[in-house]
C-alpha cells in the first residue's frame, strides 16, 4: 500500500542533496567549457548554482521513482570553440562526475562529524535537528556517488561516452557519439534491474571508504 507520509519524508530528505548534486554537476560542465573557451553555457544563463535553471521534469520524476537516480537539463556545449575539441569535450564531460565525487566527500565529512558528537549530552531539540541532518548528509553521499558512476557509464549521451570518445580515433569517436539509442539501453537496464547492479559495486566501495 502506498504510504504518502513516508514518501513525503523520503522526498524531503532527498530534495536538498539531489538539487545540489544536479546543479553542481551541470554547472561544473558549464564552467569547464567556459574555461576552455566556450561561452555557450554562460550565454544560456547556465553558469549558475540556481537549481531552477537546471531542473528537468523527467529527471526529477526519475528521482522520486528510483530514490537514487535523476538528471538535469544538459548544459549546452559547443565544441567548435575548443582548441582541441575531442580532448576538451572529454575534460568537460569529466567535470560533472568529478563535482559529484567532491560533493560526496563533503557530505561524508558532515556525516562523520555528526556521528562523532556526544549525543548523551545533547538536548532533545538538538537531537531532533541532528537526526534529519545526518540522514540528509548520508543521502547526499549516496545520491552523488550514484550520479557520478551513473554518468560515467560509457553509453551515449552520458558523460562516460564522451570520456571514452576522447581516447578514440576521431572518425570512430564521431560514429560512437552518433548512436541515438543510449537512453533506451539505460531504460532497459533499469527495467531489468541491471543498472543498479552495474554501478552498485563502485558505489559500495566508495561509500564504505568515505563513511566508515
Amino acid at each position: 500500500m502506498f504510504d504518502i507520509a513516508n514518501t513525503i519524508k523520503e522526498i524531503s530528505i532527498l530534495a536538498l542533496p539531489f538539487l545540489l548534486a544536479i546543479t553542481c554537476h551541470e554547472a561544473a560542465h558549464g564552467f569547464a567549457a567556459y574555461l576552455l573557451g566556450d561561452p555557450t553555457a554562460k550565454q544560456a544563463g547556465r553558469l549558475t548554482l540556481n537549481p531552477v535553471k537546471h531542473l528537468d521534469p523527467m529527471g526529477t520524476l526519475a528521482l522520486v521513482l528510483t530514490r537514487m537516480i535523476g538528471w538535469a537539463k544538459p548544459v549546452p556545449v559547443n565544441p567548435m570553440y575548443f582548441k582541441n575539441p575531442q580532448r576538451d569535450m572529454m575534460i568537460v564531460a569529466l567535470a560533472g562526475p568529478a563535482a559529484n565525487m567532491a560533493l560526496a566527500v563533503m557530505f561524508s565529512i558532515v556525516v562523520k562529524v555528526i556521528l562523532s558528537l556526544d549525543v548523551n549530552s545533547m538536548s532533545p531539540l538538538m537531537l531532533r535537528i541532528l537526526e534529519p541532518s545526518v540522514m540528509i548528509a548520508n543521502a547526499g553521499v549516496i545520491i552523488n556517488l550514484a550520479l557520478c558512476f551513473f554518468n560515467l557509464l560509457p553509453i551515449p549521451p552520458l558523460d562516460g561516452s564522451k570520456i571514452l570518445a576522447g581516447f578514440m580515433p576521431r572518425e570512430a569517436a564521431f560514429k560512437f557519439m552518433s548512436f541515438r539509442y543510449g537512453f533506451v539501453i539505460v531504460i532497459v537496464l533499469a527495467m531489468l534491474g541491471l543498472l543498479g547492479k552495474v554501478i552498485s559495486p563502485a558505489m559500495g566501495f566508495f561509500y564504505n571508504f568515505l563513511v566508515h
